[in-house]
């Protein structure tokens, strides 16, 4: 390997906060990544191709010599830093390149689950999943109110991306106000042409008190895509079980029950 390849190399991955970092964005072996550095060893045809379209050179350019290269570096060095900004979304990209078709499950949903922060109530928030330049997002709005004295103590919004990955929806947020927590829900899909409810399993914890980390059932109720939003979150807040705003069939699908045979919360397909 020619010392000039190693210099090059080693000037690129300057720019970037650590080799580590470097090698992880390519997807290649560090061991094998510092044998490049060291000159004991020169990149195969692809991972040659890879180095190149990540540092935004040319191969004739990496085989320049070092002065020159330092110079030609100079000048795109502004395009260098501006690619690094962007690679932290690659593990995002690639989700996305192996994720289904999402229109179907276009539209607003109650969402309900127990609350982590509220024993003994559930939730009842307004979530949105809508697409936007070809990939497919989500939004939900929590109000803690008392359905009784219509009074809150909290609101909650969150926003995040959706998947649909190996048959099953998946569902990533962060609480978008105080961005304090993140929570992760996994969820059967539908085989129907018109959905009804999607039931899963998320995990997270309160979003103020405790913090305390935790998993539930959780169960989205679909509504369509023209509907009043005035009065669907008028509907939203904290219900106890007993309260009778909720369907019967909906406090069984999202109670918190470990079966005797089982040693982890989990949904059975509908």
């Amino acid at each position: 390997m020619s010392d000039q390849l190693r210099h090059n190399l080693a000037l690129l991955c300057s720019y970037h906060p650590s080799i580590a970092e470097v090698c992880r964005r390519l997807d290649i072996n560090r061991q094998q990544f510092n044998k490049y550095l060291a000159g004991t060893s020169h990149p195969s045809r692809r991972n040659m191709r890879r180095i190149c379209d990540f540092f935004g050179v040319s191969e004739s350019e990496l085989l320049l010599d070092t002065r020159q290269f330092e110079d030609i570096v100079a000048l795109k060095r502004k395009p260098i830093q501006q690619q690094a900004l962007s690679k932290p979304l690659r593990h995002l990209d690639k989700l996305y390149q192996h994720s289904q078709d999402l229109e179907k499950y276009l539209g607003y949903y109650f969402r309900y689950f127990y609350s982590f922060g509220n024993q003994g109530k559930i939730i009842r928030s307004l979530a949105l999943i809508y697409r936007e330049d070809g990939k497919y997002y989500w939004k939900n709005i929590e109000i803690l109110r008392d359905p009784d004295t219509g009074r809150s103590n909290g609101l909650n919004k969150y926003e995040g991306v959706l998947f649909y990955l190996a048959d099953r929806l998946h569902i990533l947020e962060y609480e978008a106000i105080e961005v304090n927590t993140i929570t992760q829900a996994t969820l059967y899909p539908s085989h129907r042409t018109r959905i009804g409810l999607l039931l899963g399993i998320q995990t997270g914890g309160p979003t103020r008190r405790g913090r305390k980390p935790g998993a539930s059932k959780v169960a989205l109720e679909y509504l369509g895509t023209d509907i009043n939003l005035r009065q669907a979150l008028k509907r939203t807040g904290l219900f106890s079980p007993d309260h009778g705003a909720i369907r019967g069939e909906i406090l069984g699908l999202i109670e918190n029950t470990i079966d005797t045979s089982s040693f982890v919360l989990d949904v059975e397909e509908p």
